[in-house]
């Protein structure tokens, strides 16, 4: 009896939880619960906690609210110019109503993947390759209208549609591939053909400039040589003039009178001798007139000042030579001056060695 008791009190136990379970449904967020009381749409349960009439009503469907994504594998499509592509896709959609997409359509998905299809069908068969090749946007906002008008009734908004990838027949892509090679080959040798010439272009720029440059410093240059040049004999001319009048000067200030000109003359033929290439030298005419005027006091040089106003100036030649002496008569003193003048052009002439010999004549 008591066996019978607690089998009778787990049956009821059971029944109350089953019941409890049938009566509390847990909806989660961004899901909608469609109820069916005797296989008719009663309400649609919101996310939380929901009670329902244990077994009549009845949850048949769980909808997903959130957007969700959906990539349908590659369908060959022919173009306008009959060669066949490859095309996959990708559905952005949203279900707003889930009462309409859960008995408008049987099932939404597979429905969008067919129309996909389909519209693809007629939107890429009015283009030719290489139309469809660069003409994805326009693919895409054809697409989503078309889906977005369909899906309108069943309670799906389309938010986007995008093409992951068209690709052609291998031959048609190897053809593609060589016209791209032979166009970038192109392009770069009508690249590399204006390089050069520019380069060439500002190369002989450069040269002009260059030689523009040269030419311009060149002349400068020779201009300021040339005044240079100028200027330095101007100063040397100068420099001569003021020389030779100084020494001019000079001498007329000094006053010579004939006996110191025969003596410079005598000092200037040891000069003339010098050399060993000297075979032939020539006395000047002006040595003979300077002896004469040391021979006789009435023969002058010309040129020669014959009265002397104040004291002559006489060049000091130290003393190494020796003195002359004193005589009361001007003709002895003149007489004695020309011997030893014609003994000193005498030595200077014909002058002996050191040990006595006479030097080897020419």
């Amino acid at each position: 009896m008591g066996v019978a008791i607690l089998i009778l009190l787990v049956v009821v136990f059971l029944f109350v939880l089953t019941v409890l379970a049938k009566t509390v449904r847990i909806v989660p967020q961004a899901r909608a619960g469609i109820v069916e009381r005797f296989g008719k749409y009663r309400t649609t349960l919101n996310p939380g906690l929901n009670i329902v009439v244990p077994f009549i009503d009845k949850v048949r469907y769980v909808i997903d609210m959130r957007e969700q994504v959906v990539s349908f594998p590659p369908q060959p499509v022919i173009t306008e110019d009959n060669l066949v592509v490859s095309i996959d896709t990708v559905i952005y959609f949203q279900v707003t109503d889930s009462v309409a997409a859960t008995y408008e359509i049987a099932n939404y998905i597979q429905a969008i993947e067919q129309l996909t299809m389909t519209t693809l069908r007629n939107i890429v068969g009015g283009m030719d390759l290489e139309e469809t090749l660069t003409s994805r946007e326009s693919i895409n906002g054809g697409l989503r209208g078309v889906l977005d008008e369909a899906t309108g009734k069943w309670g799906v908004r389309v938010n986007r549609v995008e093409i992951k990838g068209i690709d052609p027949p291998p031959s048609i892509k190897d053809s593609m591939e060589k016209q791209m090679r032979a166009d970038r080959d192109k392009r770069a040798a009508i690249l590399t053909a204006e390089g050069e010439r520019q380069s060439a272009i500002l190369t002989a720029e450069g040269q002009k400039q260059s030689a523009i440059l040269t030419a311009e410093g060149d002349r400068e240059s020779s201009i300021l040589r040339a005044q240079a040049d100028r200027e330095a004999a101007i100063l040397r001319a100068q420099g001569e003039g003021q020389a030779i009048q100084t020494v001019f000067q000079a001498i007329h200030d000094g006053r010579p009178d004939q006996s110191l000109l025969a003596y410079q003359y005598l000092q200037m033929m040891p000069k003339i001798a010098e050399g060993d290439a000297n075979k032939v030298w020539i006395v000047p005419s002006e040595i003979g007139k300077a002896l004469e005027g040391l021979g006789s006091t009435m023969n002058n040089l010309a040129g020669i000042p014959q009265e002397v106003d104040g004291p002559a100036t006489r060049v000091d030649m130290g003393s190494s030579e020796p003195e002359l002496p004193e005589t009361s008569s001007a003709g002895a003193g003149a007489h004695e001056a020309v011997q030893a003048a014609i003994q000193e052009a005498a030595q200077a002439a014909n002058p002996r060695r050191a040990d006595g010999s006479e030097p080897p004549t020419a």
